[in-house]
């Protein structure tokens, strides 16, 4: 493989599962490197190969990639399907010649990882979330480098600490622009804006709780109040009654083209903590009341809301705790002055990492080129806690192992 090509036209695979979480920051960076003059290649499943976002250019590689659930009877299956996918990829990068390829999780990113160290191309993992996924947990001690969103990553080992690049998580162009506005004015007398959202596929919580909560605000807070709020399709009717019997004024919808937009002109955010959302509130600077999905993988929704919660810019509320009388109290604490709700999106604003593409996309143009770059630091005094070692499936680790060689 060629790893000595100039920077200025070179090749990179981005590998990842095809749901936004994984797809946003690889988009992100596709759009810095295809900038910076290189060619660039994504291999995902078949949602990531028609997600809607996907930019013109980046042709989309599908790959089998097996997945591993609690029933070993389905591991043989699983593995087979990670051989093919990993003969697929060396055959791409055969022809494509790669200087490096990143995994940003998912299924899919597994094979094409696991044929780029067998064929000993330069390769990256991003990790999202504040808790390490399965399948980088699996790459960890094969790949360069891991690139990480928060200072504080929860189940990664002290042993690969040497390899480990805080670069934060990359959001849309969009989005970042933001950043240079400033916080919309909020007084004692003008609207509070509130948008309220549960990811791509809305949340049906939200939409049982919100309404009624903030129904319960005083009267001087709730007669000032503005909603736009995403809801599931079978939901929304529902929530419009309850909104006009409340007679607060609130535009609903299944999905948000402008969703940039709404964010610019919102005070409060209400909404699960992915880790796409927790990048753009602190992107832009918003304070948020946060419900982590209680069934995410090994909690990562609560652990991504520990850095913005400690520096005062959301505050998180268990969904086994999320009722009307507890949302209307996060948010008079909030709101209840113009200042407080100012210093909480300082807070957000200030666990941004508004760099995150461009030095995640130094450190893929580090390979084949200079030594490992040191524009990527870990800021003064901030330190990755002590992993909580749990080694990932080893049985399904050797099934997969046995199965690739």
């Amino acid at each position: 493989m060629n790893t000595d090509a100039p920077k200025s036209n070179r090749h990179f695979v981005l590998a990842a599962g095809g749901t936004g979480g994984h797809l946003i920051p690889a988009f992100a960076l596709a759009a810095e490197l295809d900038a910076r003059g290189h060619h660039v290649a994504l291999i995902t499943d078949e949602r990531g190969a028609n997600i809607p976002g996907k930019p013109d250019y980046l042709t989309a590689h599908v790959l089998p990639a097996g997945r591993f659930g609690k029933n070993p009877l389905r591991w043989l299956g699983g593995a087979r399907a990670v051989r093919d996918g990993r003969n697929m990829a060396l055959r791409l990068f055969d022809a494509f010649e790669p200087s490096a390829v990143i995994g940003f999780g998912g299924y899919p990113a597994f094979p094409a990882l696991l044929a780029s160290t067998k064929a000993g191309i330069p390769s990256v993992v991003h990790e999202q979330n504040a808790v390490l996924g399965r399948v980088n947990r699996l790459l960890a001690g094969r790949v360069d480098a891991i690139a990480t969103s928060y200072p504080e990553v929860e189940r990664l080992k002290e042993k690969y600490e040497t390899k480990v690049y805080l670069v934060g998580n990359p959001v849309r162009a969009e989005v970042l622009e933001l950043r240079k506005q400033d916080f919309p004015e909020f007084t004692d007398e003008g609207l509070l804006r509130v948008l309220v959202t549960g990811g791509s596929q809305g949340a049906s919580i939200l939409s049982q709780v919100v309404p009624d909560g903030l129904a319960m605000l005083p009267p001087a807070l709730r007669g000032r109040l503005q909603v736009t709020q995403q809801c599931r399709q079978e939901d929304i009717d529902a929530v419009r009654e309850r909104y006009l019997s409340h007679d607060i004024p609130a535009e609903l919808g299944t999905y948000f083209e402008d969703m940039e937009e709404r964010l610019a002109d919102c005070h409060v955010f209400i909404g699960r903590a992915g880790a796409s959302t927790i990048a753009e509130l602190t992107a832009v600077g918003r304070p948020g009341i946060l419900i982590p999905l209680p069934i995410a993988t090994d909690d990562h929704q609560a652990a991504n809301t520990r850095e913005i919660v400690a520096a005062g810019g959301a505050r998180m509320v268990r969904q086994a705790n999320f009722a009307p009388k507890e949302l209307a109290k996060q948010i008079q604490a909030m709101a209840q002055k113009p200042a407080s709700l100012a210093n909480a999106a300082h807070g957000a604003w200030n666990c941004g990492r508004p760099d995150a593409t461009k030095d995640l996309a130094d450190l893929m143009e580090s390979f084949g080129g200079a030594d490992m770059m040191d524009v990527i630091r870990v800021g003064e005094g901030e330190k990755r806690a002590p992993a909580t070692s749990t080694a990932a499936e080893g049985a399904t680790k050797d099934v997969v192992r046995d199965s690739a060689e």
